[in-house]
């Protein structure tokens, strides 16, 4: 069986912090094949936008400012997503033989991991088709629409993805919201479209509170399932910390 490390921070970071540490184990992979797992929260609502987004088309700079909402950019592509209240999850690998050798490979394989973890929370989920031309070419948020592959229930999208890729080596992670705010989400992104913002929650879809803890051990047991790897609980150490606030940026200036 294959091992995997497995990194779990049960106390929130701030998000230029989560992004330098998703970024760290993306540029630390050696040359033979490595795989590590992990979860993590958000120490306040933050705003990541794509790689190549620019802030003045996709948020809302003024209310983020007044209502405390952080603004980062991840090191991946796609859309912008609000971070807040949800279990983050990302996969770093160069396993070519176990993700397949291309973006489109790894991200199917990585959504039907996370099929089977909420399967474990007791939900029914599947991954979407093709979304509309107007979601694909327009700027609206992550989360007003599934994308190909990306994951859905009732046609409610539940997880929003993004994957950065060089050769084998990626990284991809995605946001699954626990709870969901639609209003929130509208004000900070200026999101203006008439129809309904079609997200939702793990808490919302089970008609139950649900922790952060018990979330990202379904999830956790799912990719386990899924590609039949041992998962090795290892925090970062010492050492792995001071390497990750080097190469931490800070939040997204709002002008």
């Amino acid at each position: 069986m294959i091992s995997w490390r497995l990194i779990v921070h049960d106390i929130p970071l701030a998000g230029s912090l989560n992004m330098a540490v998703d970024e760290f184990l993306f540029l630390g992979l050696p040359e033979e094949p490595r795989t590590t797992l992990r979860f993590y929260q958000w120490v306040r609502p933050t705003a990541s936008l794509g790689a190549s987004q620019k802030i003045e088309r996709v948020v809302d700079s003024d209310f983020c400012l007044r209502s405390g909402i952080d603004i980062v950019r991840r090191p991946t592509g796609g859309k912008v997503v609000l971070h807040h209240d949800e279990v983050t999850y990302a996969v770093v690998s160069n396993d070519a033989f176990v993700f397949g050798p291309t973006l489109g490979s790894s991200y199917r394989r990585i959504s039907e991991a996370l099929v089977a973890g909420l399967g474990r929370l007791g939900l029914r989920a599947s991954l979407a088709g093709p979304p509309p031309p107007d979601y694909a070419r327009g700027i609206m948020p992550c989360f007003s629409h599934p994308a190909r592959d990306e994951i859905e229930i009732g046609g409610r999208k539940i997880v929003g993805s993004a994957q950065k890729r060089i050769g084998s080596r990626f990284l991809q992670h995605g946001s699954i919201p626990i709870r969901h705010d639609e209003k929130l989400l509208r004000s900070a992104t200026s999101y203006e479209g008439g129809e309904r913002i079609r997200m939702t929650s793990l808490s919302a879809e089970l008609g139950r509170d649900v922790g952060f803890a018990e979330a990202a051990r379904a999830l956790a047991e799912g990719f386990a399932e899924a590609f039949g790897a041992v998962l090795d609980p290892r925090g970062l150490t010492e050492a792995e910390w001071e390497a990750v606030r080097k190469i931490e940026a800070p939040s997204v200036e709002l002008r």
